[in-house]
């Protein structure tokens, strides 16, 4: 028999099968194996980062701001109902003619069917919706900001770990050097040419790359770690890889003026301060229009009903229908200062976007301008790192060459070895700079929104 818990699991597989939807506890945070792309990582993480996601919701809770504020513009019908109890007997209906007889009494329950519809309300109404509608256009563009700043920190992690494998590469291929320098040395020793010394230094040399290479290794594991969080995947397959090389990316060839310029004109978060402050804007209108009258239209449709009446003449009824419909006019005389104190704060607030902007422009110039010159300087150092490179391998192919000959030393190889490792070092770590150097730049003038 299979027990009634298990067979309710398995009712619900075959119903997630046959609606196409994944079964229960599925994990769809996990990265496909294999190799991936850049482009398929951004996608990936654009999917389910959760800082993504909540700003997602941050623009739909926007839209329904937006959504209400149009909505008070719209006639309202609700139902209204209430007991009273008067001092004194009241009729229960107004008469409709002289000498009417009518039901009278002390206590009246009301039911109505009540319509208000709002005509005239100063403008305020209007600057509400205006206000709400700018800022969920604005909710939508710190979105695609932060889109930006997502493709920004994947893109910059991707090209560290490429950089840090192909540090990897280098001090693997530097350890294996040294291997092959000590099993030299080692022979040598055994011909009497070399200095049991030599063998020591190389040793210990040696020992040195693999604890560094490990460290290396330790280090890429933890920046494995930190793009998948950034991702928001729950797990990643073990055959899971970085698919790409590092290449040197182009030379910016605009100005920093006219990248500067661009960058204010199309970076969401810029246009997303400028709606802003129109919407603080549309809402010091709302605030003014405190001081403006209001009509409205009011109709209405319900029933009376008279409790314990105290005249009762025969054939009336003790419950009554009623209809009314009219205008009401409210004009403001005074608030105790409540509405001039709601505009002040709204034009304190006014004020404070306006200087943020300020602010925000200075700081995107700013970060234009950083991207710019890390970009520059990053090729600069790639062009004199690969120089070096070239220069090292050469070094070390001579001093390897006299320590053949018993003409040089086993601590001249060693040096030429290390100078050669630090030049790949650098210009590996010049490499990721320049990559994510531009890929700053792009960020800094909104150019790498998915």
């Amino acid at each position: 028999m299979i027990p009634d818990a298990l067979r309710a699991v398995l009712w619900a597989a075959l119903a997630c099968l046959a609606l196409g939807l994944p079964p229960a506890g599925a994990d769809d945070r996990t990265l496909a194996s294999g190799s991936l792309s850049l482009p398929q990582l951004i996608d990936f993480a654009l999917a389910h980062n959760p800082e993504i996601a909540a700003s997602t919701f941050d623009g739909q809770a926007a839209s329904a701001r937006s959504q209400a504020a149009r909505a008070a513009r719209l006639p309202r019908v609700g139902i209204e109902a209430g007991y009273t109890r008067y001092g004194d007997d009241l009729r229960l209906t107004a008469a409709r003619r002289n000498g009417e007889l009518g039901v009278f009494g002390d206590n009246i329950l009301t039911a109505d069917l009540v319509l208000r519809l709002p005509l005239y309300s100063g403008g305020r109404l209007t600057a509400e919706m205006r206000a709400a509608e700018l800022l969920e256009a604005s909710a939508g563009q710190r979105l695609a900001r932060s889109k930006g700043d997502l493709v920004y920190n994947v893109s910059s992690l991707y090209y560290g770990q490429l950089a840090q494998m192909r540090l990897i590469e280098s001090l693997s291929f530097s350890a294996e050097t040294l291997a092959g320098q000590l099993k030299r040395v080692n022979a040598l020793i055994a011909g009497r040419k070399a200095a049991k010394v030599d063998a020591l230094r190389t040793e210990v040399k040696l020992a040195d790359i693999r604890q560094r290479l490990l460290r290396e290794k330790n280090s890429l594991a933890v920046q494995r770690q930190a793009l998948l969080n950034l991702m928001g995947a729950g797990q990643a397959g073990d055959d899971f890889a970085l698919a790409g090389d590092l290449q040197p990316p182009t030379r910016e060839a605009r100005s920093f003026e006219t990248l500067a310029a661009s960058a204010l004109e199309r970076r969401p978060d810029a246009r997303a301060a400028r709606t802003e402050f129109e919407a603080q804007a549309a809402r010091v209108e709302a605030a003014r229009a405190g001081y403006r009258p209001t009509l409205n239209l009011v109709g209405a449709m319900g029933n009376r009903i008279m409790g314990h009446p105290t005249q009762h003449p025969a054939g009336l009824s003790s419950n009554d229908d009623a209809a009314r419909i009219g205008i009401t006019f409210e004009m403001p005389l005074y608030d105790g200062g409540r509405t001039g104190a709601r505009v002040d704060e709204e034009n304190a607030k006014l004020g404070a976007q306006r200087e943020r902007l300020t602010r925000l422009q200075l700081q995107i110039r700013l970060e234009v301008e950083t991207a710019y010159t890390n970009l520059a300087s990053a090729l600069e150092r790639l062009a004199s790192t690969g120089k070096a490179i070239d220069l090292a391998n050469e070094s070390l192919r001579i001093e390897q060459e006299k320590y053949a000959l018993s003409r040089g030393t086993a601590q001249d190889v060693l040096d030429a070895q290390s100078a050669l490792l630090e030049a790949q070092t650098n210009h590996i770590r010049a490499l990721a700079d320049a990559n994510a150097a531009a890929a700053q730049l792009a960020l800094a003038t909104g150019e790498n929104l998915p």
